[in-house]
């Protein structure tokens, strides 16, 4: 009996990880959340612009981590994906409680993991990654019960798991928490964030588990880690893992867009990536932004 081997899930269907291309491997082309009134992320025409300057400069693949109950609209990826020629992973999962309303939050709670499971592997349209997050410095009640039913849709699915880390902290405890309580190897476990946890020891520490390295959501207007961000890459990378890295943009505003006020998706491949080459060598960069990507999505999906 032979099998397919690993694929990425698009929202267009399975593709051979090679055919991924240059990708972002975390951003937004829709997200709505109640502590964003008035940024939300909805305009499906603005989508298409950003996600079509982001391909002007050679971007084949978007990452979008906005989870179920987010505005996501999962219905509308494959038409923009087509019209842009850009690759992209749709995702379910859950983000903090804040983001929700204390209703359907309560009534989302029974059968998660069989809501994240129907969402990978049914439908026309299905998620390729599970989005969850952490507390600040810590897992919460809301945090753990998210995280178990996320474990238990990856050993149903083979599906990687995306974590936004609360200014980058509690790295290690998600990973143990994952790893060591239910089981899931740290390979299929992205931790986004980590450049607001400006820590080289952690990322080390993170990346020799096996566990990829996301920094993600380049010049924000109140991030201060910005200036560290290409010595935290030559950090990891001097210390043999440069195969544990990725970058996104996390664009999850509408005035961060490149359209607005902000650098949005298109920075990444026009302001980062000529750096890394620059600076640390072109090698670097297309393990960054196209091999990495490419292990770090792909799946031998179970179902």
């Amino acid at each position: 009996m032979t099998t397919k081997g690993p694929t990425v899930r698009t929202v267009l269907g399975d593709i051979a990880p090679g055919r991924l291309g240059v990708c972002d491997s975390h951003d937004h082309l829709f997200i709505r959340s109640p502590t964003l009134p008035g940024q939300e992320l909805d305009d499906p025409e603005a989508a298409a612009v950003e996600l079509g300057a982001f391909a002007e400069l050679g971007g084949q693949a978007v990452v979008q981590w906005t989870p179920w109950g987010m505005g996501r609209r999962l219905a509308e990826l494959p038409e923009l994906s087509r019209k842009s020629g850009v690759h992209v992973v749709g995702a379910t999962g859950m983000h903090q409680a804040k983001h929700y309303d204390p209703a359907v939050l309560k009534g989302a709670y029974d059968g998660l993991a069989r809501l994240f499971i129907s969402e990978l592997t049914t439908g026309p349209v299905r998620a390729g990654i599970i989005k969850i997050a952490g507390a600040y410095h810590r897992l919460d009640r809301h945090a753990e019960h998210v995280l178990a039913a996320a474990a238990e849709a990856h050993h149903a699915t083979g599906a990687p798991i995306g974590v936004h880390l609360e200014a980058g902290s509690a790295a290690l405890d998600v990973i143990g928490a994952l790893s060591e309580r239910h089981g899931v190897p740290p390979g299929s476990v992205i931790l986004g964030h980590l450049h607001r946890f400006p820590d080289s020891r952690v990322h080390r520490q993170v990346a020799e588990a096996g566990a990829f390295v996301a920094f993600d959501g380049p010049s924000r207007a109140h991030h201060a880690t910005d200036w560290r961000l290409l010595d935290a890459i030559a950090a990891l990378a001097e210390a043999g893992h440069a195969d544990r890295l990725l970058l996104g943009g996390d664009t999850v505003t509408a005035s961060a867009r490149s359209t607005a006020d902000g650098p949005g998706m298109p920075f990444l491949l026009g302001g980062i990536r000529p750096r890394i080459e620059r600076e640390l060598g072109p090698d670097l960069a297309t393990a960054v932004f196209v091999d990495n990507p490419a292990r770090a999505f792909a799946v031998d999906w179970r179902s």
